[in-house]
């Protein structure tokens, strides 16, 4: 069995367990699941049999993909075509900090509303949901490693980000295995696969 797999069936347990075991805080439901960013496919193919097995064992499970989301906010704020016309005139850096400030600025449309909005009327009891293509936002149009942090106090349903990371010194992480600042701490959500 792969590092992958014995990682996935150490997070099925815990999803599965009466009291909830992905974090010891009751008011962040979240955790993150690290992989390594070259193993994207497999990890889509993964998470969605997670799903169906706990489907099968009673749970409601909603896989949200980030890069609708991404590309839902783009088009609430004048659609790929503007960002790809910014591009061509001033450059990939520029668009990035657009991208950024589409997907973090409250005027608008932050990523962690639009998640939340679509959080809104699930059931924490009953309802787990997995945040899947969060590759989406490399290198810098959104730092990920916030996201958990934004939504906080903001929802109780359990909430699983699989993210495409590699391991930096003992407590962090590295978003695309990209040396930038956009590390990710041991000491706000439990970190599975690390």
């Amino acid at each position: 069995m792969s590092l992958l797999k014995e990682q996935i069936d150490i997070l099925e347990r815990d999803l599965l367990s009466k009291e909830l075991k992905i974090s010891p805080y009751h008011d962040l439901p979240f955790a993150i699941f690290r992989y390594e960013p070259e193993f994207e496919f497999e990890m889509r193919k993964e998470a969605t049999l997670l799903a169906t097995r706990l489907k099968n064992k009673g749970k409601k499970v909603h896989i949200i993909s980030l890069a609708e989301l991404f590309f839902e906010a783009i088009e609430k704020e004048g659609g790929k075509e503007l960002i790809i016309k910014e591009e061509k005139e001033y450059g990939f850096l520029k668009a990035q900090e657009s991208l950024n400030t589409i997907f973090s600025d409250p005027d608008y449309s932050p990523i962690p509303d639009m998640l939340v909005d679509r959080l809104e009327d699930m059931d924490a009891k009953e309802e787990i949901v997995f945040l899947t293509r969060a590759g989406i936002f490399s290198p810098k149009s959104y730092r990920i490693s916030k996201l958990l942090d934004e939504i906080h106090g903001k929802t109780r349903v359990p909430t699983i980000l699989f993210y495409p990371g590699t391991v930096e010194g003992v407590t962090g992480l590295k978003f695309m295995g990209i040396p930038m600042d956009d590390r990710v701490g041991s000491y706000h959500v439990n970190i599975y696969n690390r």
